[in-house]
């Protein structure tokens, strides 16, 4: 039995990190992509996971599996296809940590997975089932996510749903709205990071939105504010939960090493879902704030996961 299932983008970040000796931008290669970075979180911190996803069988594809291993991932649903590239990003940063995408997926690899490439087994056999957005952007993956819910819906597993908005990879914003939003009514825990409340609520303000998500369904969201923390709803009940206070190097991950905390920290927790309260889940927000907090002090997604002994070495802070 696996504690989590992600199914997404796996991909390569080539992440900016100075200039050569002749003043051009050098990129540091690093394992990414949100659902990969936050099943690789959560395994760090010691949860049983696995992910489902497709690669080019090429030098990045046997990068990210030997990195998804490292990091104690299963990978055997992870699919190396010889006929596809693996998906890259390369991604600036500014002075202050915030990122600038430019995406080389036309297709990727990680579009391509298609339902009857699922392993049903590994789907049947989790406790949460995690995704994204980004792997509604394009058929055939599209359909993939979909049928991947339904699986592991009707085995009882607890879905999961952090939205990721990357303007470039939708056809327009009002369809990546359309589809972003579709899968609400299918998340019983959400994380949507306060940028992207306006997209997938109509709403700017945390408890707005957060009446917005509990009245499709939700029964814990998670707002991420940055250096502000999260705020937190469970039924009626909200509470905002501080940010530890770290010089962020990098943001790349941030969000997705907080929900992948978030996430280990309720599966440790042995709680049904059902019986979190809003003291639960201010813990997990608590953990899931230091958790993002080493991330930011590090480049890249994956490789930015911290360990768990470090995470419980912040709390003490």
């Amino acid at each position: 039995m696996y504690d989590i299932v992600s199914l997404g983008e796996l991909l390569i970040d080539f992440t900016e990190c100075g200039v050569s000796a002749a003043g051009q931008r050098l990129f540091e290669q690093n394992a990414g992509g949100a659902v990969a970075n936050l099943v690789c979180a959560a395994s760090r911190c010691g949860a049983k996971a696995g992910f489902l996803g497709k690669v080019g069988s090429d030098m990045h594809g046997a990068f990210l599996k030997q990195a998804m291993e490292n990091a104690g991932v299963d990978t055997r649903a992870l699919i190396e296809d010889s006929d596809v590239f693996t998906t890259l990003a390369f991604v600036a940063l500014n002075p202050s940590g915030e990122r600038e995408f430019s995406f080389a997926r036309k297709p990727g690899a990680d579009t391509l997975l298609r339902a009857d490439e699922l392993d049903r087994d590994m789907l049947t056999h989790t406790r949460v089932f995690h995704t994204g957005s980004l792997s509604l952007t394009q058929e055939p993956v599209r359909s993939a996510t979909y049928e991947a819910i339904d699986i592991a819906k009707t085995a009882n597993a607890v879905i999961s749903y952090d939205p990721n908005y990357r303007a470039s990879l939708w056809i327009s914003k009002n369809e990546a709205i359309r589809y972003m939003r579709s899968l609400i009514i299918t998340a019983d825990i959400m994380k949507v990071s306060d940028d992207e409340l306006p997209l997938l609520t109509g709403e700017t303000e945390p408890q707005k939105a957060a009446d917005a998500l509990m009245d499709q369904g939700v029964r814990i969201a998670a707002i991420t504010m940055g250096s502000d923390g999260a705020f937190i709803r469970v039924g009626k009940e909200s509470r905002h939960v501080p940010a530890f206070r770290v010089k962020a190097m990098d943001t790349t991950g941030a969000g997705d090493a907080f929900f992948g905390g978030f996430l280990y920290r309720f599966l440790a927790s042995g709680k049904p879902l059902k019986q979190v309260n809003i003291d639960d889940a201010a813990d997990y927000a608590r953990f899931a704030n230091a958790t993002a907090s080493l991330c930011v002090e590090r480049r890249g997604g994956i490789p930015a996961m911290p360990k768990l002994s470090e995470v419980l070495e912040r709390l003490k802070q």
